[in-house]
């Protein structure tokens, strides 16, 4: 294979896998949608850092990866007594997330502001801006990344309106450029 062929098979299966985080949050059956009965966090985000030890509630980590941007990052711990969906989570982490004007509750576009409408992301290809109005793009896109207590970060597979986090897992937003970073950090 060359490398171009490589390159447009990758991106080939970022876009599939967008899709995909797009198709789950909208496909998800009743049973798995949040209820009024679903356990609620008992009280607001705190303050950690990556190294500051275990959560006893969901981590919840921002990290805008190859872009760089300080001011979207973030590593928090929400106290939760149960599953509780990572929409709520996030909310009350103080992470503020928008979709795009044809996915706005399905897909995350930005994520604290990143990446802003005017900020030139760099690519293989050349320089791109997100104007938030489609699906973003295969090679710059924000992912959603859970890690259960005892386990590996594995790419999720519903949307935040659907995902159910419960203590002791984590919840990672990733921003990635043309694959890297391709996951979490350990």
């Amino acid at each position: 294979m060359t490398l171009t062929q490589i390159r447009t098979a990758a991106a080939g299966s970022l876009a599939a896998a967008g899709l995909l985080f797009a198709l789950a949050a909208c496909s998800a059956p009743a049973a798995t949608q949040p209820t009024a009965s679903a356990p609620a966090s008992s009280s607001a985000a705190t303050e950690s850092s990556a190294a500051a030890g275990p959560c006893a509630g969901v981590k919840v980590i921002v990290d805008s990866g190859a872009l760089k941007q300080a001011a979207a990052d973030t590593s928090v711990c929400v106290d939760v007594d149960g599953p509780t969906p990572a929409a709520k989570v996030l909310d009350e982490a103080k992470v503020k997330t928008d979709g795009t004007a044809e996915y706005p509750t399905e897909l995350v576009c930005r994520v604290n502001g990143v990446p802003a409408a005017d900020l030139d992301i760099t690519h293989q290809g050349g320089t791109y801006r997100e104007d938030c109005s489609k699906m973003p793009a295969a090679f710059a896109y924000w992912s959603l990344w859970v890690k259960p207590a005892a386990g590996d970060w594995a790419y999720a597979q519903e949307g935040l309106a659907t995902l159910q986090v419960g203590p002791g897992e984590s919840l990672e937003l990733l921003y990635t450029v043309d694959g890297a970073p391709a996951a979490p950090a350990a």
